[in-house]
């Protein structure tokens, strides 16, 4: 309810969605092209993923490669995706929290925030 009893602007809030939308694409994009890493095993294993997600690179030591235990390696594997994925929602929050928060939600649907 607006004080005074008056109507809102509507001219205005469709020109503020309009922005809001605008820097939600504008953010969403420079996530795309972000580079966050994680890594297991001491550095042993390390992954690169986007913000949003794409695995992009995969570096693997090799000291931490035994034809006996490959296992072990397909668990560092594992562990360094998920840490990459881990900062890849962090900076997904950090970019994506405020603008979601402006939109009247707590979060935003597909992302885990």
């Amino acid at each position: 309810m607006i004080p005074g009893g008056g109507q809102p602007d509507m001219q205005a809030l469709l020109q503020q969605a309009q922005k809001m939308q605008q820097d939600l694409a504008r953010a969403q994009e420079e996530l795309a092209q972000a580079e966050v890493s994680g890594q297991a095993g001491g550095g042993l294993v390390r992954a690169t993923v986007t913000g949003s997600g794409e695995l992009r690179a995969l570096v693997i030591d090799p000291k931490a490669v035994d034809p006996e235990d490959t296992e072990t390696l397909a668990d560092l594997v594992v562990a360094a995706v998920q840490a990459a994925n881990e900062n890849a929602s962090a900076l997904a929050q950090e970019k994506l929290g405020p603008l979601a928060q402006g939109l009247g939600g707590g979060g935003m649907p597909g992302l885990p925030f």
